[in-house]
């Protein structure tokens, strides 16, 4: 069969005298040159010719085939009950792309304007669009062509899908399904409920569903959407449900994820997790909160475990994402996704964000805009939130269900075993400065505006006691940190505390560094490692604007440039008898055991050479061993503990 040359394949070789071919240089013609594929070689590589193969069959599609309303695709078939089974099917009617833009309207991954509409068995949109099919169809008000044509459609997939469909009402009608037909009830776009994704209930969005296999075995594998926060907008986050391989028929309320539209308390779910979506919106920002049960932590591979947390926590995935060692994935912002899907109802709006609660450093409020999530978010938002453990000073993610509201102990100043006057002075800078009004600053703007308070005396005297009170009569975080968080390496020092004082400084913190001795401590000529640190700590906090607590028990070492840097300067000198007897009726009116103690008891107790702590661990172990005997707390348990200290080694005489 002769080959003819296309439009741009000409010949360019000329022949010299002696029949040898002269070629142009590489690559120089403007022209192109047609190979085809051959037969396989030895190697199993296929071989290229440049003449066209003699048996290779004309295109199956062309002018005739392109008139008919679709072509439906033919193989041979697997089931020995029938020749032939349906590949695929192009739909090449206007009317029908026309019909099926309404009949698969949202359903993800169909795009009905396309000139070339293909779909592949087993027909997946058709199955999970039947009814919708099936109106469509009954509609009286299409024209006749139309008509005639979704007819023929719908005659097709009949014969094709009639199994399916008929196994699809029978799973639905007895609440079943297997795992070979488990496709059929999780349609794309629909809502997906699921008791124990990310460790309890929840709803998703459903994106696609497939069978996979893995080392683990096979499952049919769910890609969902849920409404995630990632610190500054809120978007799509893509997580998979896997369903492992089940023998025989199953319960679909029994399987890890089920459509919602099958739970039969549907409604009250609804309101449950909407209700739960708006508090995700709400906790969005910076929060200030109390934790009490089990969060989520990560093992050295990265998994999931759980980690029981209790105390005050800030729900921050801004912070998460920038000082956490934990990958957080991207999320699609539904400012564009929403807005070109669902515009009536992702409306941005310019609201007021309190920075955390309330109170004297909270007080301050930013513009910021903001997605306005709507029902549908608020039912598929995710059902933990990132954030911080002050107490345990770990990334965790907390559960929504389990964050409260703080419960502020306004008293807790009040009951500072300190002068009136001190008290009074330490309460005017804190507050000022949480309020930014003291008006002062350097010469170099930002430099010197935060205020430094030295707290120096023995332990157990309550120079911790102080920090703690200041945060809490101001409800604002206090965040501890010791040497041993920031480490002796000067590098690793300087990164992680300008890390820490970035957080502080969003946080609106209060900054208590305790036993601060590796950092203030004279620097010499003989330590020039720790110079260095001592160096580090100097130039980071010059531009530290927060409230800072330092405690130290060798006040009279601190180098020079620190003493200039200090605002106040406070000694706390070892408690006297009037002093303790005040902290044991503090912590007995804690313990709400007044009763069981005269005021000779508390004078008697007074005289007893302790500090602060030694008494609160005392009281602490007389409450645990009255609790054994099943009786309240009392002096005879107090006497019982007592007695004990005084046999340890080491102890005092006075003890």
């Amino acid at each position: 069969m002769a080959v003819k040359k296309t439009s741009n394949e000409t010949s360019n070789d000329v022949s010299d005298t002696n029949g040898h071919k002269d070629y142009a240089p590489e690559g120089t013609l403007s022209s192109t040159k047609s190979l085809y594929q051959g037969p396989k070689d030895s190697n199993e590589k296929w071989t290229w010719l440049d003449k066209e193969p003699e048996d290779v069959a004309e295109a199956a599609e062309n002018d005739e085939t392109a008139q008919h309303a679709f072509i439906t695709r033919l193989q041979k078939a697997e089931d020995s009950r029938k020749k032939y089974e349906t590949h695929s099917i192009i739909i090449q009617s206007p009317h029908l792309k026309e019909a099926l833009t309404e009949i698969l309207k949202g359903y993800p991954g169909v795009h009905c304007g396309l000139k070339r509409l293909e779909f592949e068995a087993p027909f997946q949109p058709f199955v999970h669009r039947w009814p919708q099919l099936l109106a469509y169809r009954a509609r009286t008000d299409v024209d006749a062509a139309a008509a005639d044509h979704v007819q023929l459609l719908y005659e097709m997939l009949r014969v094709e899908l009639k199994d399916v469909i008929k196994t699809l009402d029978d799973y639905v009608d007895h609440g079943i399904v297997t795992y070979e037909h488990i496709w059929t009830i999780f349609q794309p776009g629909s809502i997906i409920y699921s008791s124990s994704h990310n460790g309890t209930h929840g709803a998703y969005k459903l994106r696609s569903g497939a069978y996979i296999e893995t080392r683990c075995g096979k499952f049919y594998q769910l890609r969902v959407d849920a409404i995630d926060w990632d610190g500054n907008n809120f978007g799509r986050s893509v997580e998979a449900i896997r369903l492992p391989e089940f023998q025989g028929t199953s319960p679909i309320l029994g399987l890890k994820a089920f459509p919602l539209s099958f739970h039969p308390k549907e409604e009250q779910v609804k309101e449950l997790l909407i209700n739960r979506g708006k508090r995700f919106e709400q906790l969005a920002g910076s929060q200030y909160k109390e934790y009490d049960g089990f969060a989520v932590s990560w093992d050295k591979e990265g998994n999931e475990i759980p980690y029981h947390c209790q105390g005050r926590i800030i729900v921050d995935s801004d912070c998460f994402r920038r000082f956490s060692p934990v990958y957080v994935p991207r999320i699609e912002a539904l400012a564009a996704k929403e807005g070109a899907q669902e515009p009536d109802q992702a409306v941005k709006t310019l609201e007021t964000d309190d920075a955390l609660n309330t109170g004297y450093v909270f007080g301050k409020q930013a513009k910021t805009e903001r997605i306005r999530l709507t029902e549908q978010h608020h039912l598929i938002s995710l059902s933990r939130v990132r954030g911080y453990s002050l107490k345990k000073k770990q990334w965790l993610l907390f559960y929504l269900d389990l964050i409260e509201d703080i419960q502020f102990n306004m008293n807790a100043f009040e009951s500072l075993v300190l002068p009136e006057d001190q008290k009074e002075l330490i309460l005017s800078f804190a507050e000022s400065q949480a309020m930014n009004q003291s008006g002062f600053d350097d010469v170099i703007s930002g430099k010197g505006r935060g205020h430094i308070t030295l707290l120096s005396g023995p332990p157990g005297v309550g120079k911790t006691l102080t920090a703690e009170s200041v945060a809490e009569h101001m409800q604002a975080p206090l965040f501890m940190m010791s040497a041993g968080d920031l480490g002796i390496n000067p590098n690793e020092v300087e990164s992680k505390l300008s890390n820490i004082l970035e957080m502080i400084a969003k946080w609106n913190a209060v900054l208590l560094l305790d036993e601060c001795d590796v950092f203030l401590e004279a620097r010499s000529t003989h330590d020039l490692e720790r110079n260095k640190l001592v160096s580090i700590f100097l130039r980071v906090l010059e531009y530290y604007e927060g409230l800072l607590f330092l405690t130290t028990n060798r006040v009279d070492n601190i180098d020079a440039a620190f003493q200039s840097r200090i605002h106040i300067s406070m000694a706390y000198p070892d408690l006297n008898v009037e002093s303790r007897r005040h902290i044991w009726a503090n912590f007995l009116k804690g313990q709400d055991a007044q009763g069981g103690f005269q005021d000779k008891d508390l004078d008697e107790l007074a005289t007893v050479e302790l500090n602060g702590r030694q008494i609160k661990n005392v009281l602490k172990s007389a409450a645990l061993l009255a609790t054994r005997k099943k009786d309240r707390l009392s002096r005879k348990y107090v006497d019982t503990v007592l007695a004990i200290e005084r046999r340890r080694p080491g102890v005092a005489v006075g003890f």
